[in-house]
């Protein structure tokens, strides 16, 4: 056997690994989510021994997942298009527009990286308060629209098009919105789309600022409903699991769907953070 072929066998080995160790706790969810109540108690098996479905058929019919769901896939696409539009028109002004202080409004979304979100709840909470926004999905929506590396992705992309094109679309009687929208938009459809997968499932994931601002069950999200599973049920592990994996579903298929879209936008991302 080769040196080579030695290490790559041994990469290959510690990779399966690292993925075991990756997805034991996924597995183990799973194994306890298909078992009775009793199954769990009485035996730690890992092994799925078991198919019952009652503990998915029970957090369906007794608790409010549905309109979590509801909640989370709403709140999550208003954000993601709200995000995506306006980051857009942002980048665009700031990459193709002259204009008194365009410099100093760039630095100043560039420096909001150094402002921790959690920094900012207490005054977005009584903002909030004070618009009557408490309890409601603006109120959870509103804080999530400040995405500053949305706005800096799209300002590279946009400075890297040739002035000529845009120069060429005026020339023909074309406005601002016809160059955004008919000419920069087309040329790039996968940095928004990657955009958009990681900023839908950032919103989707977002815990603290839906727990802080949602008081009723009926307006929380899926990341904020799955923790009311212990007022509802009491110590149920086996719904406790369902629940747990029913709230994951969409995020791991979406990933699984569009892998190498949310590769791509975690890079771009850690691109510019870095």
């Amino acid at each position: 056997m080769t040196v080579k072929r030695a290490r790559d066998l041994a990469f290959s080995g510690i990779v399966l690994i690292a993925a075991a160790i990756w997805i034991f706790p996924l597995y183990w969810a799973l194994t306890t989510s298909l078992r009775s109540e009793n199954r769990i108690v009485s035996d730690a098996g890992v092994i799925i021994d078991e198919l019952n479905f009652s503990a998915y058929l029970s957090v369906l019919s007794n608790s409010k997942l549905p309109m979590w769901y509801f909640n989370s896939v709403g709140t999550s696409l208003i954000i993601t298009v709200i995000v995506l539009v306006t980051g857009m028109m942002c980048a665009y002004a700031l990459s193709q527009l002259r204009f008194p202080g365009c410099k100093l409004l760039y630095l100043v979304v560039v420096a909001s990286f150094m402002v921790p979100v959690p920094a900012l709840y207490v005054a977005q909470f009584v903002l909030m308060s004070d618009l009557n926004l408490v309890n409601t999905w603006w109120g959870i929506i509103l804080p999530q629209l400040i995405v500053p590396v949305v706005v800096i992705v799209y300002k590279q992309f946009f400075d890297a098009i040739p002035r000529e094109m845009r120069e060429a679309v005026l020339l023909d009687g074309g406005g601002e919105f016809t160059l955004l929208f008919k000419l920069y938009l087309p040329l790039n459809w996968g940095i928004t789309a990657a955009l958009a997968i990681i900023t839908f499932i950032s919103a989707w994931n977002n815990f603290f600022w839906p727990f802080l601002i949602a008081t009723s069950e009926n307006m929380m999200t899926i990341p904020v409903g799955i923790t009311q599973v212990n007022d509802s049920f009491g110590v149920a592990y086996a719904r406790m699991m369902a629940l747990a994996l029913l709230a994951a579903a969409p995020v791991i298929i979406g990933y699984l769907v569009f892998q190498k879209r949310v590769t791509e936008a975690v890079m771009i991302s850690a691109g510019v953070k870095g």
